[in-house]
């Protein structure tokens, strides 16, 4: 059996401590994706942790520098399935330096409110990330 691909993902917030609303990144390519939503996030590459990764990724592709709050678990060690060669980890992140602008990946960002459900869940997620926007809703509305 091969490995799984280590993809992160961030779900990034107004805040950290009180977060309100969410980031969602509207991806231009693959054409099966283009067009849907997703979390900021991609590929951990060798040698990197997956913070470390995730730093990276949202420096390349958003031109921001953040902030990581907890890990959003997925009851896996390896994380949310996206599909049957990859998993991804998603973290909490709120941006601390730079101006949010979709650079690589993107066409589109959309601030959406956690405090109406209907608002995220209503985007055309990228079908794996879904449960996951479900899961963040739920950590949200009742805090650990």
């Amino acid at each position: 059996m091969t490995a799984l691909i280590n993809v992160v993902g961030a779900a990034v917030v107004d805040s950290l401590e009180a977060p309100t609303r969410l980031l969602a990144a509207r991806r231009s390519a693959p054409p099966q994706f283009a067009g849907m939503w997703e979390f900021p996030g991609g590929k951990v590459e060798a040698g990197e942790t997956p913070e470390s990764a995730l730093h990276r990724e949202l420096s390349e592709e958003l031109g921001i520098e953040v902030r990581l709050g907890p890990e959003l678990e997925s009851g896996r060690p390896d994380g949310w399935v996206l599909n049957e060669r990859a998993a991804m980890r998603v973290w909490f992140a709120e941006v601390t330096a730079g101006e949010l602008a979709p650079l690589e990946d993107h066409d589109k960002l959309l601030w959406v409110s956690l405090d109406d459900c209907d608002e995220a869940l209503n985007l055309q997620w990228i079908p794996a990330d879904l449960p996951i926007v479900r899961a963040l809703l739920d950590r949200v509305a009742s805090p650990a």
